[in-house]
């Protein structure tokens, strides 16, 4: 089990101490020194500097914030994007807001994480057989991202898909997410359509039999209603419901 991160560092990505800080297993520093997408880049910046009143003593991640988990994941977990006060202040996917309180524990209670309770990178927190990633890296005003935001960061999924070898299955939590590895799998070769693949909660896509998925490196996707509060808080999605689903995505990437 290992937690992979990236330095969080506003230096140049050819500065040699930047390079030395980044972990074993990492992603390049160029995500941690992004500016592709202005709207995104401003925005993530000043919900650091202006800070929820409750987080106001703490110093905000405010960067990309990358991938979490197990390099030898055999699930690949992908969300929308940071939230505002949870990834954006703490820089670790689905950590210190509601949608981790709901996620971390199911996790937990699949035998996926050595805790129910994530508030911190240096919790302690690990994940065994699963890595959680995003659809983008920086939170968006509203939580509302811009078709070509997402566009432009497919490449850091593409870049999990490729460093995460032992992969078996994706679930996608959200439409967003759903969308995000389709198109990533279009990218490389996989012969199908959004269309042909709609989201919806508890579907199961063998996406890995379609033309085209061998050189895609196409794998089965199961959807999943987003962990977002505002499907947890109102009963769209409650733990039963995320429970079966991620059951099934653990068959599916023979984790048990």
């Amino acid at each position: 089990m290992f937690s992979s991160g990236v330095p969080h560092d506003r230096s140049t990505p050819s500065a040699p101490h930047a390079r030395a800080r980044v972990p074993a297993f990492a992603y390049p520093v160029e995500l941690a020194t992004c500016r592709r997408c202005p709207r995104l880049a401003a925005w993530r910046e000043q919900v650091a500097r202006e800070k929820r009143r409750a987080y106001r003593d703490e110093e905000y991640w405010g960067a990309p914030v990358p991938g979490f988990g197990d390099p030898a994941a055999r699930l690949l977990l992908v969300g929308l994007a940071p939230g505002a006060h949870g990834s954006n202040r703490t820089g670790r996917m689905f950590t210190g807001d509601a949608s981790g309180d709901f996620l971390y524990p199911a996790l937990h209670r699949a035998g996926l994480a050595t805790s129910a309770v994530a508030r911190s990178r240096d919790d302690g927190l690990e994940l065994e057989g699963v890595w959680i990633t995003a659809a983008l890296r920086c939170v968006p005003p509203g939580n509302k991202p811009e078709r070509q935001e997402l566009d432009a960061c497919r490449g850091w999924l593409a870049h999990d898909l490729d460093h995460l070898p032992d992969l078996r299955a994706v679930l996608a939590l959200g439409r967003i997410g759903h969308d995000a590895v389709l198109k990533a799998w279009r990218e490389r070769g996989l012969r199908t359509t959004l269309a042909a693949h709609p989201f919806a909660h508890g579907a199961v896509h063998r996406l890995d039999e379609l033309p085209g998925a061998a050189e895609a490196g196409a794998l089965p996707l199961v959807d999943a209603y987003h962990v977002s509060f505002q499907n947890t808080n109102t009963g769209r999605l409650t733990p039963a419901m995320f429970d079966a689903v991620l059951a099934r995505a653990k068959a599916l990437a023979g984790l048990g």
